[in-house]
């Protein structure tokens, strides 16, 4: 934590330093006060003849050290501030620009809910931990041991008192704190599991709403929603038996000192300004002890919550960045060789022993059974994965020997489920060429057949899209991403499955003027269609996880049992309709 703390280490100086002034003056004032009492009301000192000018004097100097006190923790406030929400700020980008990198499998490790409530809830609790501790440890302690010494420079005995009790005190905070720490750890895990339901019932909602789950989502809510709640009432019932345990120690403090006081009152031996200041001040250890009370609380969530931050501004990427800057003189050629894959944590081999080369310019159609592994051999040429055994090659250098940046650049990616951002439609397609024109925006929209509903809406291309892309249909939404596909130009093209929410007539009007505007690249395409697939230059079948066959149609029905099957159930299905 050092590392973002020592940024705005002056701040945090300053803070301490001004705390220091506000509590010298809050230690003064019980002293003050003894002297006016004595002094200038009862005249202890002139025959009992109170002294007007005194207390005036004193009463002057009170006040002043009090609006001195006053703008010592004003300042103490800002400095606070802007130190915790800097040290905040930080570990927020540093967090989510580490996240950027992680691989799949670490996202689906950590949880996308898990994710949020650490860069939102952690951080905010981290950014209470660093205020609280600049602010509330020199406060604490200055309280605390400023009014033990200065009691027993008022009185030994008031002193004794009050230091006799003092380990009963931090015994009883002990054994609370000690309960409430483990408490801690569990409320940050179910405040996770909050936000995970929460996240996939609002993406969800369509879902939920179509096959009439309200309930069954209200009930899932509500269970993980009590276990936060009763976590949260168990550190809460904590502290609650703890500051009036607190408080009835320190009262019975307040009332031994009075008893004491009476005698040496008695004696000589006090004054009863003495004892309202001894008083006073054990009402300050008081408001010291509390006040740790709170400082060791948000020091236990602070530093959970740290914990939990730093496992993400710690994790490595499991994808080492290569190199390689991306400049050779193909373009486009991909070369799978003997290559094999297993999901992390399976075991169970995806593809086995795939062994493929698509020469710059090519169009691939790939197809195959559901779960034969059509999605997951086009994910390995972006390398969201690296494979198992074997190498992907990438115009002759293996994917991993790229700089990710370099070897995306070269690939634009339309994935099975269109991913819409809530901005404009044309901010959506220049997500795959931020600079281009306005030109190059409807020329790729017009590629993607996506020009006219477009075109068609209110504002045209500067329609916002509403969250998750809701306010379009699936094929709109399809066509919108084909388009942020198109318009980068990029080397190699991978539609996974883009074009299923398209008809059949859209769709060859897509695949016609794709050709046209992207001659030279190389497209690998993901489809269920028979009729999609007779377009390209071959056609691959994938058959649990190897390949089967791949050529152009008529080979392939000749040669490959899996691809007729496939050509027989369609036609099947057609034949069905038309009669």
């Amino acid at each position: 934590m050092w590392k973002y703390i020592k940024k705005y280490l002056f701040f945090a100086v300053m803070a301490g330093l001004f705390m220091i002034g506000e509590v010298m003056m809050d230690l003064f004032q019980p002293g003050i006060m003894n002297r006016i009492v004595d002094e200038g009301v009862l005249g202890i000192q002139s025959g009992s003849a109170g002294n007007l000018h005194v207390i005036w004097t004193l009463g002057t100097e009170m006040i002043i050290l009090v609006l001195f006190g006053g703008f010592c923790g004003s300042m103490n406030n800002v400095f606070v501030h802007m130190s915790g929400q800097n040290i905040g700020n930080d570990m927020r980008k540093d967090c989510f620009r580490n996240i950027m990198t992680f691989s799949f499998r670490q996202i689906d490790r950590f949880g996308a809910g898990s994710l949020v409530t650490r860069v939102t809830n952690d951080i905010t609790q981290v950014q209470n931990f660093v205020s609280q501790f600049v602010r509330g440890m020199i406060r604490t302690f200055l309280l605390m041991f400023g009014s033990i010494f200065f009691m027993f420079r008022l009185n030994h005995k008031f002193g004794l008192i009050v230091l006799c009790a003092f380990p009963f005190l931090v015994g009883c905070l002990g054994i609370c704190l000690a309960k409430a720490d483990r408490l801690f750890v569990k409320l940050q895990i179910q405040l996770d599991a909050v936000n995970a339901v929460m996240q996939e019932d609002v993406s969800g909602i369509r879902i939920i709403k179509a096959c009439v789950r309200e309930l069954y989502e209200k009930i899932r809510f509500s269970e993980k929603n009590n276990e936060l709640t009763r976590t949260q009432l168990g550190v809460l019932v904590i502290f609650a038996f703890m500051n009036p345990a607190v408080n009835a120690l320190m009262y019975l403090v307040v009332a031994v000192i009075l008893l004491a006081g009476s005698y040496e009152t008695g004696s000589g031996g006090a004054t009863p300004g003495t004892i309202m200041a001894a008083i006073t001040y054990t009402t300050q250890l008081l408001n010291g002890i509390l006040g740790l009370v709170m400082l060791f609380q948000n020091i236990s969530r602070g530093l959970v919550s740290w914990r939990r931050i730093r496992e993400i501004l710690t994790a490595e990427p499991e994808l080492e960045d290569g190199a390689f800057d991306g400049r050779t003189s193909a373009r486009g050629e991909i070369e799978f060789r003997d290559v094999s894959f297993a999901y992390p944590g399976s075991g169970q081999m995806v593809l086995d022993h795939i062994n493929l080369s698509i020469r710059q310019g090519e169009t691939i159609a790939v197809m195959g059974v559901t779960g034969c592994g059509k999605s997951t051999l086009v994910s390995l040429i972006p390398r969201f994965y690296d494979v198992t055994s074997g190498s992907v090659l990438v115009d002759g250098v293996d994917v991993r020997e790229y700089r990710q940046t370099a070897l995306r650049a070269k690939i634009a990616s339309v994935l099975q489920k269109s991913e819409l951002f809530s901005q404009t439609i044309a901010e959506n397609i220049l997500w795959g060429k931020p600079e281009a024109s306005e030109e190059e925006v409807r020329a790729a929209a017009v590629t993607a057949q996506a020009d006219e509903f477009i075109s068609s809406a209110p504002k045209g291309y500067d329609t916002v899209v509403a969250e998750r892309g809701m306010s379009l249909s699936g094929g709109q939404k399809q066509r919108i991403s084909i388009a942020r596909a198109v318009i980068k130009q990029a080397e190699i093209l991978i539609f996974d499955d883009s074009t299923s929410a398209l008809d059949l007539k859209t769709e060859a009007r897509l695949y016609s003027a794709l050709k046209t505007a992207s001659p030279k690249s190389t497209k690998i395409i993901v489809v269920q269609r028979i009729a999609t697939a007779r377009r390209a230059d071959r056609i691959l079948v994938l058959n649990k996880g190897t390949i089967e066959g791949c050529g152009i149609h008529e080979e392939l029905m000749r040669t490959c049992r899996t691809y007729r099957d496939i050509y027989d159930s369609q036609m099947g299905e057609e034949r069905e309709n038309h009669g």
